[in-house]
């Protein structure tokens, strides 16, 4: 199983960026999906996840700028990510608990990440 995330780049304060993440391989199940992101120097933060219900959830420093969704027959989610600001940038990453086929249970696995930059 790995996941796959993409879309970080350069952007300038006040712009877009979208995220992908895909979860390729042996998988029966995906539970919850989310978005971690670390600056440098800090934690890993927590930034949005989406369950398979379709419930979502936002760290308070993103609620109202940024969007996750999810498209489960691609076992792939998204961040939209509007107005960002220089304290947004940092690295990226994906997480999503998978059952795989063959094994008992839900594992968490994570993506390599995807850099984010904002200039102010």
């Amino acid at each position: 199983v790995q996941l796959q995330a993409s879309g970080g780049g350069l952007v300038r304060a006040g712009g877009s960026l979208r995220l992908s993440c895909a979860a390729t391989g042996s998988i029966f199940s995906i539970r919850t999906m989310s978005w971690y992101r670390q600056a440098p120097g800090k934690q890993r933060e927590f930034v949005a996840s989406a369950t398979i219900r379709g419930d979502f959830d936002y760290a308070d420093s993103v609620k109202g700028r940024f969007t996750i969704s999810r498209d489960n027959a691609r076992d792939t989610i998204f961040l939209q990510m509007n107005t960002l600001k220089p304290e947004d940038a940092g690295v990226y990453y994906c997480t999503a608990d998978i059952h795989q086929h063959g094994r008992s249970g839900f594992e968490p696995y994570w993506g390599q990440g995807t850099l984010v930059t904002v200039s102010s």
